[in-house]
C-alpha cells in the first residue's frame, strides 16, 4: 500500500488489478481527487463540494488492463469536472472513453449533445474535445478507454465524432456491458492470448454498439452490407500481396469507383484499412511470438523493416521493440495484464505518479 499525498494506492496483485483511494487523513480532498482521477483516467480540473453541511467526499478507483484498453471502476460523491485546452492538451494520446452508470446520477456534456445518465446509461465521448461533467449524489461508474489507434482497427474512427449517447436499453449496448462485467471478473485467469482475443471482442462489441445507437453514416454510398462483405475480403486477402480496390471491386462484382466510394463514405480509403488491419496482425504477432521483427514485418506487407518500425510507432505510440518488450516483461501465471502502448497518463511523466505499481498476475 502507498500514500502519495492524500490517494492510497495498493497493486492486488492475486487480482491483476490496481486500487486507488482518497486517504481519510487528506487534508485537501479536492487535490487529492483531481490527481486520482487524473492518474487512472485522463486530466481533469475538478471541485469537490466544501460547504459544512455537506458529507466528506470519498472515492475509489480500480483499474484493469485488457491489453492496451483500460477497463475502470469508479465510486465517488457529488463533485465536477471540466477538459479544457490545457486538459486536452495534456493527454497523452487520443481516446474514446465509454462512460456507463451503474448506479447514481450524472450530466457529461461535449459540444451540443449532453447527456443525464443514471442506473443503465452509458455514453462514449472523445479525448481530442472539450467536455464537462457533474456528479449530483454518490456515482458507480465504469469507464473503457480505448486508444484510438486500437479502435481503427474495427473501423471505428468514423462512428466517433464527439459525444455519442449509447442507449443502456439497446441489446448491443446490453450486450458491450454484459461482456465488461463478465470480462472484469474474469482477467485475473486469462492468459495474454486470451485476453488479446478479449480485447478484439471488447472494440467488437462497442462498435456494434455505436453503430446501432450513434449518429452513424447512412447515405446510399455507405451501403453497409456491400461494406461488411469487402472488409472480410480484406480480412481473408491481408497476407496477399495485393489486396488492392481492383481486386476487391473483381470479387464483388462491382467497379473499382464503387468501391473507393463505400469507403470513402465512413472517410477512410481501402489503402488506409489494410495497413491498419496489418498493422494490428504484426502488434498481436510481437506479443504472442519471438519471431524476428524483420520476418513479422514482411509477413505482413513490410518488405522495409526501418519502414514498418517508423509506421508501427506513429500508430502505436512505440517501436515495435519497446512494444514488444513491454508486452513480454507482463508475461507469467494467470493474467498478463500488460502495460499499454500509450498509457492513459504514463507515470514517468506526472510527479503524482511517483511509485505507482502496476499489478500483474
Amino acid at each position: 500500500m502507498l500514500f502519495d499525498g492524500g490517494v492510497r494506492r495498493e497493486a492486488l496483485m492475486a487480482r491483476g488489478d490496481e486500487f486507488w483511494a482518497i486517504d481519510p487523513g487528506g487534508t485537501d480532498r479536492t487535490e487529492d481527487w483531481q490527481q486520482m482521477l487524473s492518474a487512472t483516467h485522463l486530466p481533469w480540473s475538478v471541485s469537490v463540494p466544501s460547504a459544512p453541511d455537506e458529507p466528506v467526499f470519498e472515492a475509489w478507483v480500480r483499474r484493469w488492463w485488457i491489453d492496451d484498453l483500460a477497463l475502470v471502476d469508479c465510486e465517488c460523491g457529488p463533485c465536477s469536472g471540466t477538459r479544457q485546452r490545457r486538459q486536452v492538451a495534456e493527454t497523452d494520446g487520443e481516446f474514446v472513453v465509454v462512460l456507463i452508470t451503474r448506479a447514481g446520477r450524472e450530466t457529461v456534456t461535449q459540444g451540443d449533445s449532453e447527456a443525464d445518465l443514471s442506473a443503465g446509461d452509458a455514453v462514449a465521448w472523445d479525448s481530442t474535445k472539450p467536455a464537462r461533467f457533474a456528479v449530483w449524489e454518490t456515482l458507480s461508474k465504469r469507464s473503457l478507454l480505448i486508444p484510438r489507434a486500437a479502435l481503427d482497427e474495427v473501423g471505428g474512427r468514423a462512428w466517433m465524432t464527439g459525444g455519442v449517447m449509447l442507449n443502456g436499453l439497446a441489446p448491443a449496448t446490453r450486450l458491450l456491458t454484459t461482456y465488461l462485467d463478465t470480462l472484469s471478473q474474469a482477467l485475473p485467469d486469462l492468459n495474454s492470448a486470451a485476453i488479446s482475443a478479449a480485447r478484439n471482442a471488447t472494440l467488437e462489441l462497442f462498435i456494434g454498439a455505436l453503430r446501432t445507437d450513434g449518429d452513424v453514416p447512412t447515405t446510399g454510398a455507405a451501403r453497409p452490407a456491400l461494406r461488411a462483405a469487402m472488409d472480410r475480403f480484406i480480412e481473408q486477402h491481408l497476407l496477399d500481396d495485393a489486396v488492392t480496390p481492383a481486386a476487391i471491386a473483381n470479387a464483388h462484382g462491382v467497379s473499382t469507383r464503387t468501391v473507393n466510394r463505400v469507403f470513402n463514405a465512413t472517410g477512410q480509403t481501402v489503402s488506409e484499412v489494410v495497413r491498419v488491419r496489418r498493422l494490428a496482425r504484426a502488434r498481436d504477432e510481437l506479443t504472442r511470438s519471438n519471431r524476428p521483427i524483420s520476418v513479422i514485418a514482411h509477413r505482413w506487407g513490410f518488405s522495409d523493416t526501418s519502414h514498418f518500425s517508423r509506421t508501427f510507432k506513429a500508430h502505436y505510440g512505440s517501436s515495435p521493440t519497446d512494444y514488444r518488450g513491454r508486452a513480454q516483461s507482463g508475461a507469467g501465471v494467470g493474467a498478463a495484464v500488460q502495460v499499454p502502448v500509450a498509457a492513459v497518463q504514463r507515470g514517468a511523466e506526472r510527479p503524482y505518479e511517483t511509485g505507482v505499481t502496476t499489478a500483474r498476475g
